[in-house]
């Protein structure tokens, strides 16, 4: 293409750039970026014919701009061709550039707000959609979190779980943030079965819906969907359905863990989140060569919440019996706070933006590691392939985040000024909180390992004898003859587990009951 030529298709008026390729009434739409996802997405949009029709594609690539793809126009360089669009009431941009940096997809994405764009969605940056199995089912509207923070660290995920073909694969807690992200990923890994186990109904039924739709629409590869409804904190049932769900992989995301709330649960806590875990590495045992991978949190370092000490006590659990085990691989995934999980702070900041404000911070100083949720599943379900029995694994976080500075980007996203627009409160410190998290206790070293992102920690030098533990925890949540006085009493709880892990905050006036 000649220079006059280039010139033409970069600086032609926004009329002829807004009307390009055939109208349709139900909107036109701009995808930004041509390269493999982008057309995908065109054929699949043109293919079905009710969503609207691609107008054009925006692309950057000199050597493509002012060519034709499928009779659909390229224009470019993208940064000069945005402020000539002017988009009527149903008109859509997607960003199909899974590739590009966070910084890139921000600088986009507020070039079209200034377009006054109503809708603006995303392919997920997820490594599936790298290797070419983008559908329009995967778009959504784009979100604080695909531009906070750093890029993920991509994988080969395709590649990555391709040990689990054929296989028989348990979620643990799959309607929740990390157990439906672990089960959305699984769909690319050929698993013969997903059993999608959790005790919240509404929750499950989503999740299978949703696995269910992408199906339809072709991602991923055929696995047989099953939904269980069922009870960790039961024995008897996990004896009864293990053997027969016959799971040759478990990843065990299920957890009680909203920090304040589970303060004032703290049997439930202990009895969901160790004793549930218990149970199920108990009923595993009848399933040789199975393995088993925990999901943890940063809050196990050195615990002061009932939910992280019982989350410390489910990791010993699963080391120890990783290390006695002779026919299963057990293991442990630790990571920090993941961004958009039901019940963090950037759902919760959203409300609070979109409704004037002010947005409540519990501290100036208090900070956190952050990471999106399909990245920590990604990285968990490499761990899980290549990680041996009785080994804990720390997920790649990078520096801890100020919750302050999140909230000034969440602000400003939403196209307010921090301080000016939306104000902040700070309402002092919850239960069980603390300022800052680490991934390590001083007992423990990590080191690197030959895949990125994911690092081995040594085993700690004092290790919490939780077998006695519970052996003393047993009457307090369940229900003993020997001794019913016991029963639900959470006062004694407390003392009984600072026992063992004594930096677990004390409350000098807490109920008995």
């Amino acid at each position: 293409m000649s220079d006059a030529e280039s010139i033409r298709y970069r600086k032609q008026g926004s009329s002829e750039v807004s009307s390009s390729h055939h109208e349709n009434p139900k909107g036109r739409i701009y995808i930004i970026g041509a390269g493999f996802a982008g057309q995908t997405l065109a054929r699949e949009i043109e293919r079905k014919g009710i969503f609207g029709n691609v107008a054009s594609y925006l692309d950057d690539n000199n050597e493509i701009i002012g060519s034709h793809i499928d009779a659909i126009p390229v224009f470019g360089p993208v940064n000069d061709i945005i402020p000539m669009l002017e988009p009527r009431g149903d008109d859509m941009a997607i960003i199909a550039m899974p590739s590009v940096s966070r910084d890139r997809i921000r600088e986009i994405f507020l070039q079209l707000k200034r377009q006054q764009f109503s809708t603006i969605k995303i392919l997920p940056d997820m490594e599936q959609i790298i290797e070419g199995t983008a559908h329009l089912v995967q778009t959504r509207e784009i979100d604080p979190q695909d531009l906070l923070l750093r890029k993920p660290v991509q994988i080969g995920l395709k590649e990555s779980i391709s040990y689990l073909r054929g296989k028989r694969v348990l979620i643990t807690g799959a309607g929740g943030s990390i157990g439906s992200e672990l089960s959305r990923q699984l769909l690319h890994g050929g698993a013969s079965r997903l059993y999608l186990f959790g005790h919240g109904e509404n929750s499950i039924y989503e999740i299978d819906r949703e696995l269910r739709l992408l199906q339809q629409e072709g991602v991923g590869e055929k696995a047989t969907i099953v939904p269980v409804i069922g009870e960790l904190q039961d024995p008897d049932y996990m004896d009864f359905i293990i053997p027969r769900l016959k799971p040759d992989v478990v990843f065990h995301a299920a957890a009680y863990k909203h920090v304040p709330m589970m303060e004032h649960n703290p049997v439930m806590a202990v009895k969901n989140n160790l004793f549930g875990t218990a149970h199920l590495l108990n009923a595993l045992k009848s399933q040789s060569g199975a393995r088993l991978v925990l999901i943890s949190t940063d809050k196990v370092v050195e615990p002061t919440s009932i939910y992280g000490a019982s989350k410390r006590l489910a990791e010993e659990l699963v080391l120890s019996r990783g290390e006695e085990s002779r026919n299963n691989d057990i293991m442990v995934v630790r990571f920090g706070n993941v961004l958009g999980s039901r019940g963090s702070i950037v759902p919760l900041f959203k409300k609070q933006i979109l409704t004037g404000g002010p947005v409540t911070i519990t501290h100036p100083e208090m900070r956190r590691f952050f990471m999106t949720i399909p990245e920590a599943a990604s990285l968990v379900l490499k761990a899980g392939g290549v990680g041996t029995g009785g080994t804990l694994y720390t997920l790649e976080m990078g520096e801890p985040v100020m919750i302050r500075d999140l909230a000034e980007q969440m602000i400003r996203f939403y196209g307010f000024e921090p301080d000016k627009d939306i104000t902040f409160e700070f309402i002092g410190a919850r239960p069980g909180e603390k300022l800052e998290e680490r991934l390590h206790d001083d007992g423990e070293t990590s080191e690197l390992t030959e895949f990125p992102g994911i690092q081995r920690v040594s085993a700690r030098e004092n290790r919490v004898d939780v077998e006695a533990l519970m052996t003393e925890l047993q009457p307090l949540c369940y229900r003993s003859r020997e001794f019913p006085e016991q029963y639900r009493n959470r006062r004694l709880l407390r003392s009984i587990m600072r026992k063992y892990l004594p930096s677990l905050k004390e409350y000098p006036d807490e109920p008995e009951f």
